[in-house]
């Protein structure tokens, strides 16, 4: 089994990207969501916090939450505004934030590389946290939280990924000063490549997500799922999030 794998993503087309792309759900409070997404009906928040769309005090690891999450994403499938590509691709994946390029790679990850320590954490997790995941994936069908991940230094990657974006991007937008681009690699040559430059290094790093992957692996270990997570008291929180490195690939 290979450490990364292509695959078909469903994504938004390229002339609605913009009026899908969100900042990730953990960075926002149910009201800043809820502000920000205004008179934005394809706003991906609309999937990754679907209270937004239902009365304020609606409890946010509800049932109807999920059901109104699974709702709002097959509304924009129905709508063309995401579509799934037809064959596996890997992507390349680019930001600038003043001046700063950070460039990864868009891939599926081997649940078992996590398991045998070639995928590795440094944190710790909840088992509310991971519930609330686990619930969203599976009202969904679908992944929606990408794991950013960093990989040692291997300059063979860095030759493939500069060569993958040499052309013009295949999508490009841009909102909070931060510039997004895409480029779809689909040809065999570079994907096989890729998967044996991966292959070849020792492990990734997982640097943000650690709930997200927790929540993939828990159903191959067996363990029991904890009791659904309740709304706690409101508490200072984080909602920045810091920017890493340009040596990463994302696991979706």
């Amino acid at each position: 089994m290979t450490l990364i794998k292509p695959f078909r993503a469903l994504r938004p087309v390229a002339a609605r990207a913009r009026e899908v792309l969100a900042p990730p759900y953990d960075v926002l409070t149910s009201a800043e969501a809820r502000e920000r997404a205004r008179g934005k009906p394809w706003s991906f928040l609309h999937v990754s916090k679907a209270e937004i769309d239902l009365p304020p005090n609606t409890d946010s690891y509800s049932d109807a939450v999920y059901a109104k999450a699974a709702e709002n994403l097959q509304r924009m499938i129905a709508e063309r505004v995401l579509q799934r590509d037809a064959r596996a691709q890997y992507y390349a994946y680019r930001t600038i934030w003043q001046g700063r390029r950070q460039t990864g790679l868009a891939c599926v990850a081997a649940i078992a590389g996590y398991e045998n320590g070639r995928i590795r954490k440094h944190e710790l997790t909840t088992p509310v946290k991971e519930t609330d995941r686990v619930r969203q994936i599976e009202a969904l069908n679908a992944q929606t939280g990408p794991v950013m991940m960093a990989y040692p230094h291997a300059p063979e990657i860095d030759t493939l990924l500069k060569r993958a974006t040499e052309r013009d991007p295949d999508v490009a937008v841009a909102a909070d000063d931060v510039a997004h681009e895409l480029w779809v690699i689909a040809d065999a040559a570079p994907i096989d490549q890729l998967t044996r430059a991966f292959d070849a290094v020792g492990a990734l790093y997982i640097a943000d997500g650690h709930h997200r992957s927790a929540r993939r692996a828990r159903p191959r270990r067996g363990r029991a799922p904890p009791p659904v997570p309740r709304r706690r008291s409101a508490a200072p929180r984080r909602t920045t999030r810091r920017r890493r490195g340009s040596r990463r690939s994302r696991r979706t």
